[in-house]
């Protein structure tokens, strides 16, 4: 007698999400490579910031492909934001810049000059930068992480306003600011991913609390800008001595205020199938509530699993659709 599969379900209570399987249709012959950042605009479409000869891929709500571009513009993508002007903010840790475009990628400013960084951990922009995000006023905020430990202010039209931060783990200094977001109250949320929190800052960089009890929070994607939901990626641990620990991930977090309000654990714990995931990089969350994880499989399969053959095809995005009640 055949048997039904049982249905994957991540999440509890409010939170309950189903993987979908082979979701993103990427062309025949074309390759997606690792997933560091996924955006959506007003319409769904969902942006995939990826790391193969096609930077840019564009994709309806089915997985079904719409555009891309971005060759010229992109060595190493990280970070993606859709602004409320639905100019697209794409930071680029390989030319050490952040371009602001339009959704069919024409070119509108663009902030850092291409292969030319600022000294490493000088705290000038920019050294390998990872993320943008936006205030309410149209103000540009840039985390700089890999090679820096600072964030950095420009006003819309690209003028450089002020930095902050130093290297450290007190308050206001990081260990790699790697994901940021502001709200409609000119709240900032920066990811301190290397030591385990998110912080949060006015507009002018002052210290203002910090939200803990994180491993290695990677991804973050805000819903609403009042009293926003924050949906966080976190990564796993992969010392020897630890990478098989339980309850530290990889997994999504979902936050209000600080406080946990839900949380999708990994299928099985860390893997390649649906509802499975590696290296939850990038988040972003459509107008239904389904997510889109990307990540960063290639780079981290072989910290997970030492001495194991990685996947054929490495699964870079994932689609979790939010189940109703």
């Amino acid at each position: 007698m055949e048997t039904l599969e049982e249905k994957v379900v991540l999440g509890s209570g409010a939170y309950r999400y189903e993987p979908v399987a082979d979701w993103v249709k990427v062309p025949e012959g074309w390759t997606l490579g690792e997933v560091p950042s996924v955006a959506i605009d007003d319409q769904d479409r969902v942006y995939v910031f990826n790391r193969g000869a096609r930077p840019l891929m564009v994709f309806d709500r089915d997985g079904n492909f719409l555009d891309s571009w971005g060759e010229e513009l992109f060595t190493r993508p990280h970070g993606l934001h859709i602004g409320p002007d639905q100019a697209i903010y794409c930071t680029d840790e390989g030319t050490h810049t952040v371009s602001k475009c339009t959704l069919d990628g024409k070119l509108l400013l663009r902030l850092g000059t291409p292969d030319q960084p600022a000294p490493r951990m000088s705290n000038r922009p920019f050294n390998r930068c990872t993320h943008t995000a936006l205030a309410p006023n149209g103000d540009i905020y840039v985390s700089d992480g890999y090679g820096n430990a600072a964030i950095h202010k420009f006003s819309p039209d690209g003028k450089f306003l002020f930095s902050w931060g130093t290297a450290g783990s007190d308050p206001g200094e990081f260990n790699l600011p790697h994901k940021i977001a502001c709200d409609d109250d000119g709240w900032v949320y920066v990811v301190d991913r290397e030591n385990h929190r998110i912080q949060v800052f006015d507009g002018n960089g002052r210290y203002e609390t910090q939200w803990n009890n994180l491993h290695r929070p990677n991804g973050m994607y805000m819903v609403g800008r009042k009293d926003p939901l924050f949906f966080i990626g976190e990564l796993p641990p992969h010392l020897s001595h630890n990478r098989d620990y339980p309850n530290l991930g990889p997994r999504i977090s979902i936050l209000s205020d600080g406080k946990l309000v839900g949380r999708l654990n990994s299928n099985g714990g860390p893997g390649n199938d649906a509802g499975q995931f590696t290296s939850p990089h990038g988040v972003a969350v459509d107008s239904r509530g389904d997510i889109y994880v990307g990540q960063v499989t290639t780079t981290t399969w072989p910290l997970l699993f030492p001495g194991q053959q990685a996947p054929e095809k490495p699964n870079m995005i994932q689609k979790l659709r939010r189940i109703p009640g």
